[in-house]
């Protein structure tokens, strides 16, 4: 990853059919665009890839989100149970539902950990939106069995995940909607893009017309649609799609050579007892778009993080630090900071964010690195970081 490190004139070719027609709009413009449709391209191709019946393609992942919450009938009040470690975007998409965020304990999975999920949900509770992070599963079967015993929603959020596979099934496509991300650092990027997923043919219209002002999309007049429900904008552009399907048929090799570089990585880790891989609940699913390893503890993780830096082994992120990651850095979060006032203000019963406890995530991600594996590494790349990566764990 990402996926800009790969562009060509397979991108070049779809972006200049679009610019020949001069409609850069999804919708309408018929005689005009001359058959060229990018963006229900993109939907019809990548619901193919996904096994599912129904995909559409929006301005980004947190977008995405948005649309599948209020698919799935999730606002005012509702609680969503959360993890503390993924990017902010999820748990602010909850809170703009109107929704109130419930954080439960991630695993060694990095992802939520379904016996806490269990523990955390009550009454109240509406949804559980699981986070793959850094390209791999949650325990996904489990969580899945969670949520159907206690009649709760599950959208997968797969933005850091595109690829990954679950006992040969497509992470995002275990729920009832599940969301991706085509930003500018993703394994395959529209530069700015997003998508929902989902098999209920319900959902997924009310997906389509909330992301376009609540437009039906029904009939080849959209000034003459109609508009069953309230709805917002966000709409991708058909560039933004083109440079997407054009990425979209590219997944595959982009796998193949993310895995291949991990797999040389993690044979060199195996030398070193003292560093511990991330569990994988499924290892040939791996999308591969990290290596994360965990240290003995808090301060030895912090000197390799340093070490690394040092050594010019660029691409590791210490999340426990992180601004946009992890719940510890998030105070904006914490104290519900917005321009104008949230629904959850308005709810006396809200958690009190600045007293979370949350010791089990703490201590895994206090412990832990992760570096991004880059299509763009040649041999040389390669052997260079294996050998600082090398000197540095022998000193652990």
């Amino acid at each position: 990853m990402p996926g800009f490190e790969r562009f060509d004139d397979a991108e070049r070719k779809e972006v200049q059919e679009v610019l020949e027609t001069g409609v850069l709009f999804r919708y309408g413009f018929d005689s005009a665009r001359r058959g060229r449709w990018k963006a229900f391209e993109f939907e019809k191709a990548f619901a193919r890839r996904l096994g599912v019946r129904f995909c559409h393609l929006c301005s980004n992942g947190t977008a995405s989100l948005s649309i599948a919450l209020a698919s799935c009938g999730i606002g005012a009040g509702d609680e969503v149970i959360v993890p503390p470690f993924t990017f902010v975007a999820t748990v602010e998409a909850v809170l703009l539902a109107g929704a109130i965020p419930i954080f439960a304990e991630i695993d060694e999975t990095l992802c939520l950990d379904p016996d806490a999920v269990k523990k955390t949900i009550s009454g109240r509770t509406k949804a559980v939106i699981v986070v793959h992070m850094c390209g791999a599963m949650a325990r996904i079967d489990e969580m899945q069995s969670v949520c159907r015993e206690h009649d709760v929603v599950l959208i997968e959020d797969a933005c850091q995940s595109v690829g990954a596979t679950f006992q040969g099934q497509a992470i995002g496509t275990f729920g009832h909607m599940g969301c991706f991300s085509f930003d500018p650092v993703k394994t395959i990027t529209c530069g700015e893009g997003g998508a929902v997923a989902t098999d209920d043919e319900k959902r997924y219209r009310t997906a389509m017309a909330f992301a376009d002002h609540g437009h039906d999309h029904i009939g080849t007049d959209r000034g003459r649609e109609g508009h069953p429900i309230l709805g917002t904008n966000f709409r991708i552009s058909e560039l933004n799609a083109a440079v997407g399907l054009a990425q979209l048929k590219k997944l595959d090799t982009f796998l193949e050579i993310q895995r291949t570089h991990k797999h040389r990585l993690l044979e060199m880790m195996r030398a070193f007892p003292r560093i511990t891989p991330r569990h994988i609940p499924d290892d040939d699913g791996d999308s591969a778009t990290f290596l994360s390893f965990s240290l003995p503890d808090e301060a030895g993780a912090r000197k390799t993080a340093s070490a690394l830096a040092e050594k010019g082994v660029d691409g590791c992120f210490y999340w426990y630090d992180n601004n946009w990651h992890y719940l510890r850095q998030w105070d904006h979060i914490k104290g519900l900071k917005a321009p104008a006032k949230l629904p959850i203000r308005l709810i006396e019963s809200r958690p009190d964010y600045q007293k979370l406890h949350l010791p089990r995530s703490d201590s895994i991600m206090s412990r832990m690195i992760s570096m991004q594996i880059k299509l763009s590494w040649t041999e040389v790349d390669i052997k260079k970081r294996m050998d600082a990566m090398a000197d540095i764990f022998s000193k652990i």
